[in-house]
């Protein structure tokens, strides 16, 4: 629990300084650079790189959509009620719910125009800061894996699950640049302030798990084993 609250204490710290930074106007310069170097030189109002790239971005930015995490929230929320895991299930429901709350909050608290440096390669409507999209892949995937890990055996295969966890939560985030929709600064808030509240709430869960007050979820050992 030591570790897990050093953990979420350093990333608040991240997010807090940035957040900080971003006010006072230090990170337009930073921000500024990175969007132009994902252009393409002769052309700013188009995306870097093979034509096929934009579309490709565009598909794994929809994968921190909300009608996307709601619907992998909604079956896991299925799968672990099949399971008459009632406990577990509402641990993921507050998590999920709390974190996109949390979203909406911080977004109205800050108040970011979003980047008019470059055209938008997708629909927004919400403020900049932090990435919602960002945050809550954050929020959903590393729950979600952090979940799957307690259904399975062996340091490998849960490794596995949680770099995959992981790899989406970042390449969503990136794929919201890459399309000019959010300010680098936006990207890195979000995954920080998403990664620790998804680390919260699995941290509170395990103490839950070992006070008898939520479902184990590991697999049960066969006998002899």
């Amino acid at each position: 629990m030591l570790v897990s609250l050093s953990v979420i204490a350093g990333l608040l710290f991240g997010f807090v300084e940035l957040a900080g930074e971003v006010m006072e106007g230090e990170t337009t310069a930073f921000d500024k650079r990175i969007l132009l170097a994902l252009r393409d030189p002769l052309n700013p109002d188009q995306p870097g790189g093979p034509w096929w790239l934009a579309r490709v971005a565009r598909d794994i930015t929809s994968l921190g959509s909300t009608t996307i995490l709601a619907i992998l929230t909604v079956a896991t929320l299925g799968f672990l009620l099949l399971l008459h895991k009632r406990a577990a299930a509402l641990l993921v429901l507050v998590s999920v719910g709390g974190g996109g709350m949390l979203s909406t909050v911080l977004k109205m608290l800050f108040d970011r125009a979003r980047p008019d440096l470059v055209p938008h390669g997708d629909e927004v409507i919400s403020a900049s800061f932090p990435s919602g999209h960002a945050m809550q892949s954050a929020v959903v995937y590393l729950t979600l894996g952090a979940l799957l890990t307690q259904f399975v055996e062996g340091r490998r295969t849960k490794a596995y699950l949680l770099t995959w966890a992981m790899v989406l939560t970042l390449i969503i985030g990136s794929s919201r640049v890459y399309l000019g929709v959010h300010w680098p600064t936006d990207v890195l808030a979000g995954w920080s302030v998403g990664a620790a509240w998804a680390a919260f709430c699995w941290m509170i869960a395990e103490w839950l798990q070992r006070r008898g007050a939520v479902e184990q979820d590991r697999p049960e050992t066969t006998a002899g084993r």
